[in-house]
């Protein structure tokens, strides 16, 4: 059945939880997961040319960071019920876009992800990544509620 399975992850607590969820799974298909972070790219609109440089450097650290304590947590998770993890992190700003992509060069034959991360108005504003990959997805889509 399902031997690959990508688990994208923005480290919120649904989140966490399908993660763990789909971690469960691929262990009871002796199959592996790739767990996927990804943050806003870096857009300098307005800024002094001066100002630029430190900002992209400070972004650049802090959502590395972030992506290191997301990913870690699930790399453990993974280690911890056996099943192999590969952890990437990318930048995108339409992280369903990255999802799909990262889905199809990886050769992830199943999507497992939370039904949402974010809630009341930014999730109104901004649309859920879960129904745009469902909606653009030819992989198949396990969506953990």
């Amino acid at each position: 059945m399902y031997q690959h399975i990508l688990l994208p992850t923005d480290g919120s607590e649904l989140s966490t939880r399908a993660v763990r969820a789909g971690i469960r799974l691929a262990k009871s298909l002796g199959g592996r997961v790739t767990a996927l972070h990804t943050t806003q790219e870096f857009y300098p609109s307005q800024m002094l040319t001066d100002g630029i440089i430190e900002r992209a450097r400070d972004y650049e650290k802090q959502t590395k960071e972030e992506a290191v304590r997301v990913l870690g947590a699930v790399e453990e998770a993974a280690r911890e019920a056996g099943v192999a993890c590969n952890a990437l992190h990318r930048a995108n700003n339409r992280p369903w876009e990255e999802i799909i992509k990262v889905a199809t060069e990886e050769g992830c034959d199943l999507i497992s992800m939370a039904s949402h991360g974010r809630s009341g108005v930014s999730a109104l504003l901004l649309g859920s990544e879960t129904a745009k990959v469902l909606t653009h997805s030819k992989i198949p889509v396990l969506v953990y509620r």
